[in-house]
């Protein structure tokens, strides 16, 4: 099917997730330069491509919302399961990371929780709108769900690592939540 031919509510889903995986390449391509092991570019020689990618972001976020609002309820999680368990997840997260495990809280811890909310929450709309089945559903809830464990593991270890090892490591997450979302656009343009 035609992107031109879907619904609304679908096709916000649909650039917000093409405008996340933007995100993520930007992202990635000021962690690839600034966060070298040798020979790191600092400052706004590389930080300038942090404002694509934060507004790139940030409209993903809000596309996505406006689709998930605006679409039929899913029937994947209960009604408030996803709003009320991620915020209990991040208060968790950031107790057991934080004093438990001693890992310095950063953005990113919220950020995980963030996208995998924002992430359920569509494939619940999706699943709600009829444009994926419950077999499919699942599986991308899944993949969603192994991507913000592989991202949790990644954020845990970072400060852990020696030079090279948390260069990739901060990596992974963001191909991690590029692929997931790639899935999900292929999931609604066929």
């Amino acid at each position: 099917m035609p992107i031109r031919d879907l619904d609304f509510p679908v096709k916000h889903l649909f650039w917000g997730n093409l405008l996340l995986i933007v995100c993520c390449a930007f992202y990635l391509a000021w962690w690839v330069l600034a966060f070298r092991p040798t020979g790191a570019v600092r400052g706004m020689k590389t930080g300038w491509l942090l404002i694509p990618a934060s507004g790139a972001g940030l409209a993903a976020v809000i596309l996505a919302v406006k689709g998930i609002r605006s679409s039929s309820a899913g029937a994947l999680f209960p009604g408030g399961l996803l709003l009320w368990g991620g915020v209990a997840a991040y208060l968790i997260l950031l107790l057991v990371t934080g004093l438990l495990l001693k890992r310095q809280v950063t953005t990113e811890l919220f950020l995980i929780v963030g996208w995998t909310v924002l992430a359920l929450s569509e494939i619940d709309a999706l699943y709600g709108a009829g444009r994926v089945p419950r077999g499919p559903a699942v599986a991308l809830a899944a993949a969603a769900g192994a991507a913000a464990l592989v991202s949790l593991v990644c954020y845990v270890l970072y400060y852990r690592l020696d030079a090279r090892a948390g260069y990739v490591d901060g990596m992974v997450p963001l191909f991690a939540v590029a692929l997931v979302m790639a899935g999900l656009s292929a999931a609604i343009a066929v």
